[in-house]
């Protein structure tokens, strides 16, 4: 028999949608048991090593899902506390204005969201003050309305970077300096390397669990428990509300009951747990839980000049804004351009494992490591489901005649740039480029399964708050726009359903 359990709260899943939702839950004195799927990311020697990072994946799951055509693969989500940010590059983008309204691309068109950039930008404020955000204001012709200014000062490019920095304006672009989660200081006295896919242990970067989490778990009515994975939601008789959830903690079979339940497991994880409940789905009037998965378009874009060393540790500081509101032309937008962390010769050989890394480093030297990223649009036969208990991901990449005319516009700017060398490479199904839209909200219960507040419409106690609920990709990172909405979402939950009558 299941151990019981009575809590206010439960949420499912530690990262950036739900630890947030937690630190804004906090301060109410409700009981709040946070589950995790996973453990605590401990440090060792491994999480600064390049090639048991990119090499030899010690970090990545051991699981495979499989593909639309029903082949295997290893996905690259991450199961830590603090979810897959714990591994993010810590770029803490806004939406652009536009982006919550109808775009038209040449593939098709966005469906904007259920309310304004306006409504949700006193959040990102809170969400930038939370996560110690370091940038600045006035670089970038794209950047929306900020009613406050960014906690710090951005991270100071190094000086070869400074150099590139001088040689895009020279050649019209308007290279702004990135909003990053990072103290870098702290980061590199651990060890100099890049942040960029390195797992974080407590040493500089501003992720889920050194900021939202924390914050939550300095109220003592807050409890995280980890290596608990979630099994199924438990349904009151009628179906009209989530009583709870079923997990298996620490091998225990435990039966958690809540009169709030918010599932932030992530995208995929979210659909599947929704879907795997009962038969039809939870939440799943619609038929719109597991479709509109987005994966946004991406390419490494690697500019060499073999008169020019690039010394730099981490490189990651600035952004290209010019092809988000069109291409440049004025014909559709194509989309966001920032350095990646600095790629050395044992990250490249994870992609060229043939070639020996020696030259790959001599390449590396010599160049500067681009990431190209263009919107996917929302499509309701990508999608998730279960296939014999099997998580079956069949993502249809929309938007791709976009992506190469951002790839090929930035490659044009950086050949006038004085690099006559310009490599670019697709990232692949490995690479999870910001999964989002699976349990999307909206303002029509027959064609969204949440509300603007995330809350389900069937089930009005039960809240998704992760990337799930993002009814369009945009093409900047997610990170920011998550917590920004899971502060909105737990005042919402405070004033509504923890009040006193």
């Amino acid at each position: 028999m299941a151990n019981t359990e009575t809590v206010d709260i439960l949420i499912i899943g530690s990262g950036m949608g739900g630890a947030t939702c937690a630190a804004g839950l906090a301060p109410t004195g409700a009981r709040i048991l946070i589950l995790e799927r996973g453990a605590r990311l401990r440090d060792s020697a491994d999480a600064r090593d390049a090639r048991a990072i990119f090499q030899r994946g010690v970090f990545r799951p051991q699981e495979t899902w499989l593909d639309g055509a029903g082949q295997s693969f290893n996905p690259g989500n991450y199961y830590y506390v603090g979810g897959n940010s714990k591994l993010y590059g810590a770029v803490l983008l806004r939406y652009r204005a536009q982006d919550f309204a109808p775009i038209a691309y040449r593939e098709g068109a966005t469906p904007g969201w259920p309310f304004s950039y306006q409504e949700l930008e006193p959040w990102y404020c809170l969400a930038e003050k939370l996560y110690n955000v370091r940038g600045g204001l006035g670089f970038d012709p794209t950047e929306p309305k900020h009613s406050a200014p960014y906690p710090y000062g951005p991270v100071p490019d190094e000086p070869a970077i400074a150099k590139v920095r001088e040689r895009l304006k020279g050649v019209g672009l308007h290279p702004f300096p990135l909003p990053l989660g990072i103290d870098v200081e702290k980061w590199l006295a651990r060890a100099k390397t890049p942040w960029d896919a390195f797992p974080d242990t407590g040493t500089g970067k501003m992720d889920a669990e050194t900021c939202g989490l924390s914050k939550a778990l300095s109220h003592a009515n807050v409890e995280l428990r980890e290596n608990a994975r979630v099994e199924r939601l438990l349904m009151g008789p009628d179906g009209k509300r989530v009583t709870g959830a079923e997990a298996s903690i620490a091998g225990d079979r435990t039966a958690i009951s809540a009169r709030v339940v918010i599932l932030a497991a992530g995208a995929v994880n979210s659909a599947v747990l929704l879907l795997a409940s009962r038969e039809g789905g939870v939440a799943n009037r619609s038929d719109a839980v597991g479709r509109h998965f987005m994966n946004h378009n991406c390419s490494a874009v690697l500019a060499i000049d073999p008169r020019s060393v690039n010394d730099s540790v981490y490189q990651k500081t600035l952004g290209v804004n010019d092809f988000y509101l069109d291409d440049g032309r004025g014909g559709p937008p194509l989309g966001n351009i920032q350095l990646l962390g600095r790629v050395t010769g044992p990250i490249l050989k994870s992609s060229i494992p043939k070639a020996p890394e020696w030259a790959l480093s001599l390449v590396s030297r010599r160049s500067v490591d681009w990431y190209a990223m263009s919107e996917d649009l929302p499509n309701p036969e990508s999608r998730v489901t279960l296939e014999g208990g099997r998580i079956r991901l069949d993502w249809k990449r929309s938007n791709w005649s976009a992506h190469d005319g951002l790839v090929r516009s930035f490659k044009e700017r950086l050949r006038a740039a004085g690099y006559p060398i310009v490599l670019s490479k697709p990232f692949d199904r490995r690479t999870p480029s910001h999964q989002c839209g699976t349990v999307r909200i909206g303002s029509d219960p027959a064609a969204s399964p949440l509300d603007p507040y995330c809350r389900a419409w069937d089930q009005p106690n039960l809240f998704v708050v992760d990337a799930s609920f993002l009814p369009t990709s945009a093409a900047v990172n997610p990170s920011l726009t998550i917590a920004a909405q899971a502060l909105r979402v737990a005042d919402h939950i405070a004033k509504t359903d923890l009040r006193t009558n």
